[in-house]
């Protein structure tokens, strides 16, 4: 699967109220009309409050990370 874009993943998330849960961030983005790499992106994040969009783009930025090459 190809990684998703941050910067579209942001868009998807704008508006939300922060502090979000994961589920919160999953039904915004779907609201907005997240593509299916941004929403499988969203579907791995981990099971928590995420206080600000910076934190959902370093926890994306770890997901990443750990999937390696």
């Amino acid at each position: 699967m190809a990684a998703v874009n941050p910067i579209q993943l942001q868009k998807f998330l704008k508006g939300v109220d922060y502090p979000a849960s994961k589920q919160e961030l999953i039904r915004h983005a779907r609201q907005q009309g997240a593509d299916e790499s941004a929403m499988a992106t969203l579907e791995r994040l981990a099971e928590q409050e995420y206080r600000s969009p910076k934190e959902v783009s370093e926890a994306i930025g770890q997901l990443e990370e750990d999937r390696g090459p």
